[in-house]
């Protein structure tokens, strides 16, 4: 839960661990294991959502700069949270780095709560529930496996990172125009329903 409100803890070590004890021992049940650490991650995940709804955005407007977060990239963020927020919810909760800030950043781009709780609820369950019960059903053999298959998944990840940051370098410009576009369309269509 801590981990999923933004801080940089070890949560897929606990689940492991306490999955392979599980296995192990059977003084745990994987059931109780397993839900604890679903209920963890989409509770901590919607706590960091309202953390970053109420105080993110301002922040970011505010000190973004020093981390070369400019208004335009800053709205830009709201465009891809708002287009494409749902994946990465989704996909976010399995890449440490991004499982620890995506619920922050959604708060802060505005994301809408109920397509953030339904994506954040199916993240959690798929990350946390696959962790706990694949440790548990690996049990001892979760060393061997892990190795190779975190390897290959880090590969993976990376992979997709660096084609994620090229296309975004690449195309930022005109995404940014063209969430400009869309700010621009949404103020004049609010000023013209309050008129």
């Amino acid at each position: 839960m801590l981990e999923s409100m933004g801080l940089p803890l070890p949560a897929e070590t606990l689940i492991i661990s306490a999955s392979v004890y599980c296995a192990a021992t059977h003084r745990l049940d994987i059931r109780w294991v397993a839900l604890a650490a679903v209920m963890g991650a989409v509770i901590g995940d919607n706590i960091g959502y309202m953390i970053g709804r109420r105080v993110g955005l301002p922040l970011l407007q505010k000190y973004g700069s020093r981390i070369k977060l400019t208004p335009q990239r800053l709205l830009l963020g709201r465009f891809l949270f708002r287009h494409h927020g749902s994946g990465i919810v989704f996909f976010g909760r399995f890449v440490a780095l991004l499982r620890v800030f995506v619920a922050l950043l959604a708060g802060a781009n505005h994301m809408p709560w109920p397509r953030f709780m339904i994506f954040n609820a199916l993240g959690g369950l798929c990350w946390a529930g696959g962790y706990a019960t694949g440790a548990y059903y690996l049990g001892r053999k979760v060393t061997q496996v892990s190795g190779p298959a975190s390897i290959g998944l880090g590969l993976a990840v990376a992979a997709g990172l660096v084609a994620s940051a090229v296309f975004l370098r690449r195309n930022e410009q005109r995404l940014t125009a063209q969430a400009l576009r869309e700010a621009e369309a949404e103020n004049a269509a609010g000023g013209t329903q309050a008129a």
